[in-house]
């Protein structure tokens, strides 16, 4: 029977990141919504009542994965940003790692965030919250003077614009690009817009 994860024992949730991070790494590369829970299990060497460590329902599952995806990758964005002491190009630092977290997933998965909208919203409430940051580094970095003086709520409203045109794929349809490449374009257009450095 399906185990919450909230009340498993010590050594249950220690596996119960294990397979996290296994079916991370699985939809990654062949993306999510072919696969039932059989598969998963069979994939990951497991049994069915194995995998309902993870969440008490395929669809569950599969929303654990990609929060736990978008969670990892926002640990290790930040942690670089947090790295950079140059206020000037810690927006670089950011926007440059955003397309590092992303680099490793396959078109298949991208496409299967898109089109199940569960998953959707996820990848959308992360861009939105991506813009918002991009927002307060360019206002840190225009008040430490690192910065040309540019309208941080502009740029941040901008910035969100293409990162819901990557997020939807609407700006991969016009310009062919994987979302990882557009945010390495889009890094490099803000970047100079604004006047900052790339370390």
């Amino acid at each position: 029977m399906p185990t919450r994860a909230g009340v498993l024992p010590e050594r249950a949730r220690a596996r119960r990141g294990q397979l996290l991070d296994e079916l991370i790494e699985l939809f990654l590369d062949e993306g999510f919504r072919r696969f039932g829970v059989g598969d998963l299990a069979a994939r990951l060497r497991c049994s069915r009542s194995t995998i309902y460590l993870v969440a008490a329902s395929k669809e569950q599952i599969v929303l654990a994965a990609v929060r736990g995806f978008f969670r990892r990758a926002a640990a290790r964005i930040e942690a670089q940003v947090e790295l950079e002491p140059d206020p000037g190009a810690r927006l670089a630092v950011y926007l440059t790692a955003v397309a590092a977290e992303l680099s490793p997933a396959s078109e298949t998965f991208y496409a299967d965030l898109q089109s199940y909208g569960p998953a959707a919203d996820i990848y959308g409430e992360n861009t939105r919250w991506a813009a918002r940051r991009v927002q307060q580094l360019v206002s840190q970095g225009v008040a430490a003077g690192a910065l040309r003086e540019v309208d941080a709520t502009f740029v941040g409203a901008a910035v969100a614009q293409v990162m819901t045109g990557i997020e939807d794929g609407t700006l991969g349809s016009a310009t062919g690009l994987a979302d990882a490449e557009a945010y390495r374009r889009l890094a490099d257009l803000v970047v100079h817009g604004v006047g900052g450095s790339i370390p």
